[in-house]
């Protein structure tokens, strides 16, 4: 697949993968880290009864986690498609 592409392409894709790469690591370490973190701070915020320091500790950040990996599966897959290197 990519290594068919002309370097200068290649590099661009890879560039964007890389980019992406780096975003989804830092959100991935926000809510991994900062957000327990600060977790004592956030129990002063109350969400449907829970704190929401606890909420995010118990359930948040699971599901932040998961929708994390379908947002970077479709943006991947789009960065594919804009350089002709999607699956089918």
């Amino acid at each position: 697949m990519s290594e068919n592409l002309p370097p200068e392409v290649a590099e661009a894709h890879w560039a964007k993968t890389r980019g992406l790469m780096w975003l989804t690591l830092a959100i991935w370490a926000f809510f991994s880290f900062i957000i327990h973190f600060f977790v004592t701070a956030l129990n002063n915020v109350v969400i449907l009864g829970f704190p929401l320091g606890f909420y995010m500790a118990a359930q948040g950040s699971l599901i932040i986690f998961v929708i994390l990996l379908f947002w970077f599966a479709y943006r991947q897959n789009k960065i594919d498609e804009e350089f002709g290197v999607a699956e089918d």
